[in-house]
């Protein structure tokens, strides 16, 4: 779970999968094969590319969980599954069910498909072995 909003363009390496804005309090942390819980995106429409690159890389995470919407994310998502063929759901999480997001643990992500009224479903399963 991040501390603080990120912008894929200029705050992660797409071939590392790496946060690496300077100023990111989680600078340094690796995010490919993650459930990536953000409590918002920050800054450029070009968050798109970067995050489509990094899903055709297989440096991305395995999926977005936002705390705030953010329509550039969805669209670099939506850019990978089309021209790429590669999936990275992005769920819009309601106030109480983010800040209720068990820190330490695994979630499951399950997507779904608005249009057919499916809602993605996100829930615990179990803790994360700490070494």
């Amino acid at each position: 779970m991040l501390e603080a909003p990120l912008s894929f363009w200029g705050g992660t390496d797409a071939v590392t999968g790496r946060i690496v804005d300077e100023r990111h309090p989680q600078r340094g942390l690796d995010l490919r094969g993650s459930v990536l819980a953000l409590p918002a995106g920050r800054g450029s429409s070009s968050s798109s590319s970067v995050l489509a690159e990094a899903i055709r890389a297989g440096t991305a995470p395995v999926a977005v969980l936002l705390g705030e919407p953010d329509v550039i994310i969805v669209l670099g998502a939506m850019v990978a599954a089309e021209l790429y063929d590669r999936h990275c759901p992005v769920v819009h999480l309601p106030p109480q069910a983010y800040a209720g997001l068990p820190a330490g643990r695994l979630v499951e992500v399950v997507a779904g498909d608005v249009s057919e009224g499916r809602p993605a479903r996100v829930s615990a399963t179990e803790e994360v072995a700490t070494p």
